[in-house]
């Protein structure tokens, strides 16, 4: 099909639209999804074309979103829950941890939860500390779930529709501060698992996700008027991981630049730099270095919130060093 335009916000409810006509099964629940739209307009015109036995607006209790997820998908249905913020995950962590990522591997397969968990994350719009956070790190150490960070309208659109149709549970993470991003959108499923290398270069990598590929992006574009060719990689799932795709370009530039929204601890770069140096330390000429957040809670204030947020200016800071051994 050819490719239209269409910004972030709007390539959620098209992801959705189209495989909801393709399967009866699919319903949306969350709060506001129906008649409003979504409190950010991410389930626009879905109530209008579905009615409300397929879109639900449910009570303002995201433990009752996700319950009602986990019941309907092992009854059949292929439920996508929208938590209206990621930080609101934490509610629900034992339903999430313990149960939907649990529930088909203690049943021997029995039992399956095609169930996609939409979350908005992400800094953006000065939200504060209990609705900025970039929650998708909390769940990396559970086995069971797979991990969506869509940075592009395409990404979002294609990566979506794969998580829908997946048989095992999704968590989508939908930065907010990106919503108004425009893109061409390919309508066509991009499965999960496969990274992107967005730029191509010689003498670094940098891997980076959402809002943090934009500004690598734009860091490499500077760095690349300086003499320093650079590889930036979206890995665009974090679970499952596209380890083959950074350690094929590290074989050509020999140093690594991770970029993360968030503190470092317990993080999705510093696992793939201790992966990387498990596996592939032969291939460094630099040791590898991540940027990201310090260990605070997101500020409210507008020009403290972009401090805490990795800079452009740091991602070229930090380039050049690397590229200086």
């Amino acid at each position: 099909m050819a490719e239209e335009q269409m910004n972030f916000r709007k390539s959620i409810p098209a992801a959705i639209a189209a495989e909801m006509r393709l399967n009866p099964n699919i319903i949306l629940l969350g709060e506001d999804v129906g008649a409003a739209g979504g409190v950010f307009k991410t389930s626009l015109g879905l109530f209008e074309e579905f009615g409300p036995e397929r879109v639900l607006d449910t009570p303002i209790s995201e433990q009752a979103i996700i319950g009602a997820a986990i019941g309907s998908a092992a009854q059949g249905l292929r439920p996508i829950a929208e938590l209206m913020f990621a930080d609101f995950a934490g509610v629900t962590f034992d339903q999430i941890a313990n149960q939907l990522a649990k529930y088909r591997y203690m049943s021997a397969g029995q039992y399956k939860l095609p169930v996609t968990v939409r979350l908005a994350n992400g800094v953006g719009g000065g939200f504060a500390a209990q609705h900025s956070q970039s929650a998708e790190n909390w769940f990396l150490n559970i086995p069971g779930l797979k991990i969506v960070t869509p940075s592009t309208p395409n990404d979002m659109y294609g990566l979506l529709r794969s998580a829908i149709v997946d048989d095992n549970p999704v968590l989508v993470f939908e930065h907010k501060g990106l919503f108004n991003v425009k893109g061409d959108i390919s309508n066509e499923r991009i499965p999960l698992g496969v990274a992107q290398v967005v730029t191509r270069g010689t003498d670094l990598t940098i891997v980076a996700t959402q809002l943090m590929r934009h500004r690598s992006v734009e860091a490499a574009e500077i760095l690349n008027s300086r003499g320093i060719s650079v590889e930036v990689i979206d890995p665009r799932t974090l679970v499952p991981f596209d380890d083959a795709t950074i350690r094929e370009s590290l074989s050509n530039t020999s140093r690594l630049l991770v970029v993360q929204e968030g503190p470092a601890g317990g993080s999705w770069g510093s696992d793939l730099i201790t992966r990387t140096m498990s596996d592939s330390w032969s291939l460094f000429d630099a040791p590898p270095r991540l940027i990201s957040s310090p260990s605070t809670p997101v500020p409210y204030a507008a020009n403290l919130e972009n401090a805490w947020l990795p800079s452009v200016d740091k991602i070229v800071h930090a380039a050049t060093e690397l590229t200086s051994y």
